[in-house]
């Protein structure tokens, strides 16, 4: 069974009046300087004065400065640019700890070889070198001497 009901408010849009409305030219150019400046975002503007995205492109197109100069502006919601600032610090932090490891590891290795010279002793394994004869495996073990 299907359940059909649907919340009367979801058609609400169908129920207002269209009516035409228009911003003056001094009212479109401030919102797109606001844009320019990153004060507000086309999602804001569009929500506030109930115009669609088409109409603020439209005027981005028309009255901007960078448009104009023929410069590409992009337009990105605040929470994009958050995102991507915090993942730019992110990467910063993870480089930093990978850098220390790397200190960490090159410390290590030149106490490994300090401690060789001074002690006269293989402490790394080599690669390819045999195990010593006290550390493979003799088969069963018996009780008898």
């Amino acid at each position: 069974m299907v359940n059909t009901m649907v919340k009367v408010n979801y058609f609400d849009h169908e129920n207002k009046p269209q009516y035409k409305r228009s911003f003056s030219e001094d009212f479109k150019k401030k919102k797109i300087r606001e844009l320019e400046r990153n004060i507000t975002s086309v999602s804001d503007i569009c929500k506030t004065y109930d115009v669609s995205k088409t109409s603020v492109y439209r005027w981005i197109y028309k009255y901007s400065a960078m448009a104009k100069k023929q410069v590409k502006q992009v337009v990105e919601a605040k929470s994009d640019t958050q995102k991507i600032r915090a993942l730019e610090e992110r990467i910063k932090e993870l480089e930093r700890i990978v850098g220390q490891k790397q200190l960490l590891l090159e410390f290590k290795d030149k106490m490994i070889e300090i401690a060789e010279a001074t002690y006269n002793v293989d402490i790394k394994k080599k690669v390819g070198s045999r195990l010593s004869s006290g550390t493979t495996s003799t088969g069963k073990i018996t009780g008898k001497s």
